[in-house]
């Protein structure tokens, strides 16, 4: 992409709303405009980042073996009914009526909708397990929207929804949601702790929510620092193998780790003094095992291997995708702006034309440029009539990851310069070792997004 030909409407002034950073920038990069309060339009920039972060979401879901589909933002009010939920929720639902008068309500999860699903195709314990997931807008009424995507009304989600035959079985798909999510987390740079949490009005035996350590969030939390030394890496895992998934999700869980809502005062007091941490948390993701809770009331039933019905054991997990563009933002930026991880960067990186209008300056970002598409990679070119200190901070503003400056002054000594985003270092080099560096930094990333389907399954890509 050329800056000339995109829509960038980046703004000098920080707007007076704006309370916390992830507002302030991403409304200053021009990644979202507010429509009304709590509900924001995504800006091209925005989008894109937006699509970064559900195509992870979309692979490590799918690696982990869990199908994806689509149901509707309006759901009718009689499922609702149907678990007892319907009036219990709150104001925070939005509930309306159809032009024949029927209940309807903007969904703010789907654990009625995928029930009734369930129920309508599914009456054997040989369809067992299942696991369904989709990413869809959702709609929570909230009495303070604030905070820009962190807290808005409307919000981007991934929920999925475990039918199981038993309680083992169950426990087994949230282990495995609870590794899938942490696989997710890692590769878009950040770090989600998981923290025993309080089940709300999902409700539900089992919950863990996944915190990024922020001075912004919204949630007071206290953990072991011994938490925040673990990391999955490259480490293969076998989403199949019920032994080795509990493994993963023991060694995440036993170091202390609660939201204030379930924090134990004597028992993060037995942990050593010089790792008791107490920190703000920012919410981007939480699984829940609430066993028969909704199959019970709404029949989701199959028949055993003993020919008995039997109400089907379920769990939902869910990712905030919209509020993750959040989140990453809150845990990656500094004065000048956004400093994107390489997961999630909405280009891979930045060309600057130190003297646009310069025949040799030109030709060479013009090579730049296409030798990086042809290696796969996505580079944005700011090939303005703009004074060079205008380009670097425009630059700075929207967190490119790497940025390659090219001046009469460089060619004339056959380099460019290569410059580091997060750490400000550059490099002189060549502009075909240049390349050959962004593409090597990554091969990682691309990599990732590249995986061979568990034993005995077969998916296609979601894209």
């Amino acid at each position: 992409m050329r800056l000339s030909r995109y829509f960038l409407p980046v703004l000098k002034e920080t707007p007076a709303e704006a309370q916390i950073a992830s507002h302030r920038l991403m409304l200053r990069s021009g990644m979202i405009k507010q429509s009304s309060a709590g509900i924001y339009s995504w800006l091209p920039l925005g989008f894109r980042v937006l699509r970064r972060v559900e195509a992870i979401v979309h692979e490590e879901q799918i690696r982990a073996g869990h199908i994806p589909m689509l149901m509707p933002t309006l759901q009718s009010a009689d499922l609702w009914r149907e678990s007892g939920r319907y009036d219990a929720y709150g104001p925070e639902m939005l509930r309306v009526r159809d032009r024949h008068d029927r209940d309807m309500l903007y969904g703010p999860t789907n654990e009625e909708m995928i029930t009734d699903i369930f129920r309508s195709h599914v009456n054997s314990y040989k369809d067992l397990p299942l696991t369904l997931y989709h990413i869809q807008w959702k709609f929570r009424d909230e009495i303070r929207p604030r905070f820009g995507v962190m807290r808005g009304r409307e919000f981007y989600m991934k929920d999925g929804y475990n039918f199981d035959i038993d309680r083992d079985g169950a426990l087994h798909a949230y282990n495995r949601h609870m590794v899938s999510y942490l696989r997710t987390y890692e590769r878009m740079g950040l770090q989600a702790i998981p923290m025993r949490a309080d089940s709300g009005p999902i409700g539900g035996e089992d919950t863990h929510e996944f915190l990024v350590l922020a001075d912004t969030g919204e949630s007071e939390v206290f953990y072991d620092a011994a938490i925040t030394e673990l990391r999955l890496g490259d480490r293969q895992v076998n989403f199949d193998d019920r032994s080795e998934c509990a493994a993963i999700v023991e060694e995440w869980t036993a170091p202390y780790a609660r939201t204030d809502e379930t924090h134990d005062a004597e028992a993060f007091a037995r942990i050593p003094e010089a790792r008791r941490r107490k920190s703000r948390g920012i919410e981007v993701g939480q699984i829940f095992y609430f066993g028969t809770k909704y199959s019970e009331p709404m029949g989701a039933t199959v028949t055993n291997d003993k020919g008995e019905k039997v109400p089907v054991h379920m769990g939902s997990h869910g990712i905030g995708v919209s509020r993750l563009v959040g989140a990453l933002i809150e845990a990656n930026h500094d004065e000048n702006g956004i400093i994107w991880p390489e997961g999630v960067t909405p280009f891979h990186c930045g060309i600057v034309n130190l003297r646009q209008g310069d025949g040799e300056t030109d030709a060479a970002c013009e090579k730049l440029y296409k030798t990086l598409v042809q290696k796969g990679l996505e580079p944005l070119y700011d090939d303005r009539t703009e004074r060079a200190g205008a380009k670097f901070a425009t630059m700075d503003l929207i967190g490119l990851p790497w940025r390659l400056t090219v001046g009469p002054r460089g060619l004339a000594a056959g380099k460019v310069e290569l410059t580091c985003r997060r750490t400000g270092q550059s490099e002189d080099l060549t502009p075909a070792d240049a390349v050959a560096k962004v593409a090597e930094i990554y091969a990682p990333h691309h990599a990732a997004a590249h995986w061979e389907p568990m034993a005995n399954r077969s998916f296609h890509t979601w894209l």
